[in-house]
């Protein structure tokens, strides 16, 4: 470490954001200048510096500690080196990528396609260097550039793993690449002594205050909707473990209603405000910290709650670190940053009595600060104008999505989808056939969205073409609810959608409106089913005039029956063709294994509701009560007949050494090892978890590293035999012994491709 000359010290102390701090709260005379000084205090600048762009462009690059810029630097780049083999999916890049593999994507721009697969992981090699390089302020523009380029190249590469905080990496990573982060605690400020522990300007830290005061803002002002206001868009989420302390004092309603959406909506107006004050400001670290923490327990955002964590120091005073650093002992300050005064830097204007301590006139403003500020300005103009530019792309974040992203809608709108049905017809012969729900596809999320749906149709009709159907057609029936409504059409399913016409500049005509005059029955919804007991299930749907849904009812559901609570319907069963009327308040009794289907022969909208008790599985549950209440005779030794062979595993809980297995006994002992499992990790303890975790996260890891060397070499030297690579794929895949549940049947397996309704 080197120590600047005396003077420039001296200048540094008095001219870091703490020192103007200290000196504006000395007490003054009163005077004209005293006038502007409350705004100093509490903004940072005074009105004079507002007056001119000459005086805003100074403002934006006066010398600014580089310390805090420099910390969050190094944490961003640690956590998208974390993030890049787990959410961005190195991973699994295999899965997804794999040469020749027939499936649909969805790019932003149709003509954009991934790599072969080897390069798919040089690509993400190059953004997992580019990371590190900005962790470590080495060859940091490079860096920054290797980083960003292959993001946004992947991220814009696949629709369907969008989310606000991927779009909010790539802009920080975007922006980091404009300001001079690495003059503080970088490679790059060993070598050039320029670069080390120099000022930055101002504008570095507006821009990235600014982004995260937008996400938290309009993140609030999307909340501004009468949905969340009214406790409808995360109303499962009271449920979680987290909030069991609220609920010790208020109803799991209320929780919902207080906390989870009453609570998110002041937490996202206020925090940005509230970190940029001094005197709010503990209090909001306090708030966002809990709030982060917090939503990465509740939901699988990755790293995003942790960037946010690393952002909220940046609108503490940019010197932060130092005094941090310098109350470690001297002998620990070798390894941590410089704790120094910084030292001037070419990037900044100086002026003011800064100029006098540096025996110079004041540093003129040249084109390199001109173009610094219309960056700043133009970039947060931009920002600001994008969450409300569906005015353009005829779209926006509820129903009718137009392109769907940029908005910071974070968890406003909740969707839950009942019925999904793919219908082709060939366009010559006329044959007509379905397909399952998402075929030739790895993804779920095209079911919400018009484009990705007509990007889908598209795909699949030039893949029905190998399968001699000339021609053909694709329709779409999709039932969704949203935010708790009847589940609804998305979609008209008298559209080709092979044929339609789709533009992000346009309306599009065969998306259905969302029925919003029904949302005051949601009220009456959540009676009906508060009222029920806990076998009998319940679907509410809702249709549009003209309109007709084709069902199927499960064997498995022997008690089924359609309630009309609105309209006029009329219920034809399809195998003995006889139809039946429906005025309000009437019902019928569907049979099982059957087909009907359900036409809107109103002028208004139809509303109904399905009831069902799943026969089978109920029976089941029974037939698991009688075999847990003889396995605690036997044990407790009031059983004494001995059991018959068939029954002999559920004492011992294995099916070893058995030559006759009865199902439900195999069921049995299936979910009592799942509950016992879960018991177990309810009651590990936090070692036990933490090694789980870090065993987990191991080998996600191994497995990225492994993967990715398989790949450079083939790249390099060429692909081995195929036993061989398949042999270094498979070590590659070794996973650790841990417990896993196996994912339960299918209960409603849809006959002729269909996808069952109940």
């Amino acid at each position: 470490m080197s120590t600047q000359p005396q003077s420039r010290s001296r200048l540094a102390r008095t001219e870091s954001p703490a020192s103007q701090k200290r000196r504006s709260n000395k007490k003054e005379e009163p005077g004209p200048s005293t006038l502007h000084s409350w705004t100093k205090r509490l903004l940072g600048f005074e009105w004079a510096d507002l007056s001119s762009w000459h005086h805003f462009v100074c403002l934006l690059n006066r010398p600014t500690d580089p310390a805090a810029l420099g910390i969050f630097r190094f944490l961003f780049g640690l956590l998208m080196a974390l993030d890049i083999p787990q959410e961005r999916g190195l991973s699994q890049l295999d899965h997804k990528y794999l040469d020749g593999l027939k499936v649909c994507r969805f790019p932003l721009f149709n003509f954009l396609e991934p790599l072969p697969l080897d390069w798919m992981y040089l690509v993400y090699t190059a953004m997992l260097l580019g990371a590190l390089g900005i962790m470590l302020g080495c060859f940091y523009r490079l860096s920054c550039l290797l980083f960003m380029v292959p993001y946004w190249y992947v991220f814009l590469l696949d629709k369907t793993t969008w989310n606000n905080h991927s779009y909010l990496y790539g802009l920080l990573g975007f922006q980091l690449l404009f300001m001079n982060a690495n003059r503080y605690w970088s490679i790059d400020g060993l070598w050039n002594p320029q670069k080390r522990n120099a000022h930055v300007p101002l504008w570095n830290y507006t821009l990235l205050r600014t982004q995260i005061f937008i996400v938290y803002f309009i993140a609030g002002i999307k909340k501004l909707d009468a949905d969340w206001v009214e406790g409808y868009s995360m109303s499962s989420l009271a449920h979680h473990w987290l909030f069991s302390p609220f609920r010790l004092v208020l109803s799991e309603e209320m929780t919902s209603l207080l906390v989870v959406h009453g609570g998110g909506l002041m937490l996202d107006l206020t925090a940005g405000y509230l970190l940029f004050f001094d005197a709010t400001r503990p209090l909001a670290l306090v708030f966002v910290s809990y709030f982060h923490c917090m939503n990465s327990q509740l939901f699988s955002i990755g790293m995003f709650s942790y960037t946010m964590l690393a952002t909220s120091p940046l609108f503490c005073y940019p010197d932060w670190p130092r005094h941090l650093i310098a109350k470690f002992p001297a002998c620990f300050q070798r390894l941590l940053p410089l704790s120094e005064a910084p030292q001037p830097s070419q990037e900044c204007v100086y002026g003011g009595a800064g100029q006098q301590r540096l025996g110079r006139g004041a540093q003129k403003v040249g084109l390199r600060q001109k173009l610094g500020a219309i960056f700043t300005v133009l970039y947060v103009l931009e920002q600001l104008f994008l969450p409300y530019s569906h005015f353009i792309t005829q779209g926006y974040n509820n129903w009718t999505n137009g392109l769907y992203g940029y908005s910071w809608d974070m968890m406003v709108h909740a969707r839950s989808h009942q019925h999904v049905k793919i219908t082709y017809r060939d366009g010559l012969t006329g044959e007509v056939g379905y397909l399952n729900p998402g075929v030739f596809t790895q993804s779920r999320r095209w079911r919400d969205h018009a484009d990705m749906v007509k990007q889908y149709a598209t795909c699949l009709s030039q893949l029905l073409h190998s399968y001699n159907i000339s021609e053909p057609e694709i329709y779409f029936d999709i039932w969704v609810s949203i935010n708790d409504r009847f589940q609804q059409r998305l979609f008209d399913p008298h559209v080709d959608i092979v044929k339609a016409e789709w533009s992000p500049f346009q309306k599009t005509t065969w998306v259905k409106p969302l029925l919003v005059d029904l949302s005051p029955w949601r009220t009456k919804l959540q009676e009906i089913e508060d009222a029920l007991d806990n076998q009998t299930e319940v679907v509410f749907i809702a249709d549009f005039p003209g309109l007709h849904l084709e069902n199927f009812v499960s064997e498995d559901l022997g008690n089924t029956s359609l309630h009309l609570l609105k309209g006029e319907v009329a219920v034809e069963i399809v195998s003995t063709q006889k139809n039946h009327t429906l005025q309000e308040g009437d019902k019928i009794q569907l049979p099982p294994g059957k087909y009907h289907k359900v036409f809107t022969v109103s002028q208004e909208p139809s509303c109904y509701m399905y009831m069902y008790v799943n026969t089978t599985e109920a029976a089941l549950e029974q037939n698991f009560t009688r075999l847990q209440e003889l396995r605690e005779k036997v044990q407790n030794g009031t059983e004494t007949e001995p059991l018959p062979p068939e029954l002999q595993p559920i004492l011992d809980s294995s099916m070893e050494n058995v030559t006759q297995v009865d199902p439900v006994v195999e069921a049995f002992l299936r979910r009592q090892w799942r509950m016992e499992e879960l018991q177990k990790r309810r009651n590990a303890t936090l070692a036990e978890r933490f090694h789980r975790f870090i065993t987990k996260k191991y080998f996600v890891f191994r497995r990225s590293l492994l993967m990715t060397w398989i790949s450079l070499r083939n790249l390099l030297l060429g692909r081995p035999p195929l036993e061989q690579l398949a042999q270094e794929v498979a070590y590659a895949n070794m996973q650790h012994e841990e417990v896993r549940t196996p994912s339960s049947p299918d209960t409603c397996p849809p006959p002729q491709s269909h996808c069952c309704l109940l």
